[in-house]
């Protein structure tokens, strides 16, 4: 679960980094995700350590990339919050997190597979796998299969 680090100054700093990022050109390449790499890591509103904290963010929380400046990349989470983080604290380590209150992990990729648990919103599972509509996960706690649908990205 990501942390607010303040309220107000999240709203203001947000604000300029939005109208800032609006000027930034589209993508013309597929999306790239990237997932935290350390506990707690800060997610600023400028790409430098000048700027105000966001967020904290925890290990292995997932975040698409839209833009990298020098060693700082500018990224959004799957609420779509946006944010600067240094390229040291992310990694190709490929998570998916719970999008929805509550999802089912099934035993096989089919709706009518048991079910093995559920998880909550916020938690993270590292993506081992994919078959249709389907994404294998892994946990301390329980490996199976979840809907595309619940999970980001």
């Amino acid at each position: 679960m990501k942390t607010r680090i303040c309220p107000l100054i999240r709203s203001v700093a947000l604000a300029l980094v939005l109208g800032w990022s609006a000027s930034l050109p589209a993508p013309v390449h597929a999306a790239e995700y990237l997932s935290v790499a350390g506990e707690g890591v800060t997610l600023r509103s400028g790409p430098g350590l000048n700027f105000d904290a966001l967020f904290r963010l925890p290990s292995g929380y997932p975040l698409r990339v839209l833009d990298r400046k020098e060693e700082w990349v500018l990224v959004q989470d799957y609420e779509g919050d946006r944010g600067w983080i240094l390229n040291s604290f992310v990694g190709d380590r490929s998570t998916v997190i719970v999008r929805v209150r509550e999802a089912k992990i099934r035993e096989a990729p089919s709706r009518s597979a048991a079910e093995l648990g559920t998880a909550g919103r916020e938690v993270i599972f590292r993506k081992t796998g994919t078959q249709g509509d389907w994404v294998r996960v892994s946990h301390s706690k329980v490996d199976g299969w979840v809907h595309k649908s619940l999970v980001w990205p």
